[in-house]
């Protein structure tokens, strides 16, 4: 694998970017507690996007790890899972809000601390939309890659502290071109009461044509289907 590209995000940092497909995008949690969330965007028409509860529902599961495929509002596969040292990856919680952010972490604000106020993931993800043309109206669910957030019986929803040690990493696949919208937030159910995000560094690998065999296209069969549909895309564009 070649390095195309790296970046570290700061604590309540944000970036956007289109990344080609049959591309590795790995992120590393370069301190403990880690949280990023994540929206992805087909690059090449941005009404195709990430689609959560098709996702869920196709892959019968509640969390996102090695092998699971995140799935457009199209049927295809934008990203895929293939690698995941910590096993659990929250698509359930959501994002930060500006009120949320000031009432448990206290009210900061630009013209006060600078660069030193505490961003909420809400305000990062609308500046990076209006950046690659979008706007609030194209605001849709998150994976917040790093999280682990689990039901109990009775359905209610628990923050697992201690699930993200310091070097954890996950590397998706994109299998189409896809924009990806980060902000380095904290996951809102995160109980802690500082501000806990932490440094993530992102690398761009190149990696070979997938197989077969491949983990992803084989971990369930509507994997399969998701990924046939991307094929067929690629296909009548004249691709391969």
């Amino acid at each position: 694998m070649d390095n195309i590209w790296n970046k570290t995000i700061g604590p309540g940092g944000k970036w956007s970017g289109a990344i080609g497909r049959g591309k590795l995008i790995r992120f590393t949690a370069l301190e403990a507690g880690a949280n990023v969330s994540m929206q992805v965007f087909h690059a090449k028409d941005l009404a195709e996007r990430y689609n959560m509860p098709d996702t869920l529902k196709a892959q019968h599961t509640a969390h996102l790890t090695r092998g699971n495929v995140l799935m457009s509002d199209n049927g295809r596969a934008l990203v895929s899972i293939v690698e995941d040292s910590i096993g659990w990856h929250d698509p359930l919680s959501g994002y930060t809000s500006r009120a949320a952010t000031d009432t448990k972490y206290g009210t900061t604000n630009f013209q006060e601390q600078r660069n030193e106020w505490l961003r909420s993931g809400q305000e990062n993800f609308a500046v990076e939309l209006v950046r690659n043309g979008l706007s609030m109206r194209d605001m849709m669910p998150v994976v917040n890659l790093f999280s682990k957030v689990f039901c109990d019986d009775d359905g209610d929803m628990h923050f697992s502290a201690a699930h993200c040690p310091a070097g954890a990493t996950v590397t998706l696949r994109t299998e189409l071109d896809c924009l990806l919208v980060l902000s380095n937030t904290p996951n809102p159910l995160d109980p802690r009461t500082t501000y806990p995000s932490v440094p993530i560094k992102i690398e761009v690998l190149s990696t070979s044509p997938m197989g077969e065999d491949d983990y992803c296209l084989n971990y369930r069969p509507e994997n399969r289907r998701a990924f046939e549909n991307t094929w067929e895309y690629h296909t009548l564009l004249g691709g391969i």
